[in-house]
């Protein structure tokens, strides 16, 4: 991606942290949003279809009714999917420059497919808008038969519309939400090189994708809750029928996937890399569950009372959970980063030396200030950090002290129980000052 490489600017670990709560930020308007137009594009596809093929006109009016609600308008479309989607790729561009990551090629991909999607979704949503307008106006001149004729034609060419655009929509949206979670997963289990294609079909990217459908259908049904019965005083819904279909779909929806998220939550925290775990991924994977549990309090509430008035609290609590879950995400990842984020802001370092034109020799920067800027983040002397403590592994280069200065310039993975050492991308003399530091300092420690 060298395009995008020229668009990388150095960075401080102070400038590299807030990017990293911008991409949360980010997410939080486009993840919500993307799960809502994934569920709602799925639940009105399949009721259409079905009230097509068994003349149902409730199946027909809720498609429509669900579809309508859940995008609101294109504009949002442009607002809460395509710009976030566009500084999604641009900030992690910045935060995984210089690790070989395949994360950007699938983000790049995703963001093509998802202003397809976009697109479809609403292109679907106003073909099938159109569609009962061409039934009202059916009825009106009904008396009329070449205008009856013309409106049937319309109406069949609205369905054809929205039915491949539905279903293109569909794909479209399945393959990049797929290709966001695939780049956040890798870059946060540090899967290794196993080709594009290698790391794409990974278990653990598979099952992290399940836990967002899973998120994405408890959203769309808290927002259905939402949208038909709290906002504004609710839809105005006449019809007691209707009304009852559309809470018990909503209730399926979100009951379902609320009472699979905590069990999908427990498992991935459990198979996160060790290097990766902090307090905190413990404290918002706790919180995203203590908010799914008030949520099965309230839709038991509903389901046993018939009472529609936890509709607004179901939406924010299930909304707080996601979030809860996209901090969690973010915090793994951005600690799977800290060992480039370091490599990052030593360049920076040298970015600025090199403009102040300052000194490039070894007196510039001592070993111990090269350990305590870019090398303590990973490594201790006598425990395990990221990688191995020196105490296990700087024996070896006892009297090859040219050796270690050769692997801290180009390092290599040597160890299959830690990850692979990034390239701190020091000069010789940088790379012989902190060789000849830790040597001379591990014996003491």
């Amino acid at each position: 991606m060298n395009f995008l490489d020229n668009l990388v600017l150095p960075q401080s670990l102070e400038h590299i942290e807030l990017l990293h709560y911008i991409l949360m930020m980010v997410l939080f308007l486009f993840i919500p949003y993307m799960s809502v137009l994934f569920g709602g594009i799925i639940i009105s596809f399949w009721y259409r279809r079905k009230g097509l093929s068994e003349s149902n006109p409730m199946y027909l009016r809720f498609a429509i009714d669900v579809i309508e609600t859940l995008t609101v308008n294109k504009s949002i479309g442009v607002i809460l999917g395509i710009v976030p989607a566009f500084t999604f790729v641009l900030i992690f561009a910045q935060l995984i420059h210089n690790t070989e990551s395949s994360a950007l090629i699938y983000l790049l991909t995703a963001l093509l497919f998802s202003i397809i999607a976009i697109i479809l979704v609403y292109t679907y949503r106003y073909s099938v808008t159109f569609g009962r307008l061409f039934d009202s106006l059916k009825e009106a001149v009904s008396e009329n038969e070449s205008s009856n004729e013309q409106l049937s034609n319309y109406r069949d060419g609205s369905i054809q519309v929205g039915t491949r655009s539905g279903r293109y929509g569909i794909i479209f949206l399945f393959l990049s939400l797929y290709l966001i979670v695939a780049a956040i997963s890798v870059t946060t289990y540090s899967t290794g090189d196993n080709g594009i294609f290698g790391n794409l079909f990974a278990l653990k990217i598979i099952f992290r994708f399940i836990q967002f459908i899973a998120a994405a259908f408890t959203i769309t049904g808290g927002t259905i809750f939402f949208a038909f019965f709290f906002w504004d005083g609710g839809k105005k819904i006449d019809d007691v029928i209707y009304k009852a279909f559309i809470k018990k779909r909503a209730l399926y929806l979100t009951f379902t996937g609320a009472l699979l998220l905590p069990i999908i939550i427990c498992i991935d925290i459990i198979i996160l890399p060790e290097t990766v775990l902090s307090g905190a991924i413990f404290i918002y994977g706790i919180l995203s569950l203590f908010l799914l549990f008030i949520v099965y309090h309230f839709l038991y509430s509903m389901i046993r009372n018939s009472d529609l008035k936890f509709s607004g609290a179901v939406f924010l609590l299930v909304l707080g959970s996601l979030l809860a879950i996209i901090v969690k995400d973010q915090l793994a990842m951005g600690n799977a980063l800290k060992p480039n984020a370091v490599i990052l802001a030593s360049k920076y370092d040298t970015y600025l030396k090199d403009l102040e034109g300052g000194d490039k020799g070894t007196e510039a920067v001592s070993g111990e200030q090269i350990f305590k800027n870019i090398c303590s983040s990973c490594h201790s002397f006598d425990h395990k950090i990221v990688g191995p403590p020196y105490k296990l592994t700087l024996p070896k280069y006892e009297g090859h002290l040219n050796q270690l200065v050769a692997f801290i310039r180009n390092p290599v993975k040597k160890n299959p129980d830690y990850p692979p050492m990034p390239n701190p991308g020091l000069r010789p003399t940088e790379a012989q000052a902190i060789a000849e530091w830790i040597m001379k300092t591990y014996k003491t420690k």
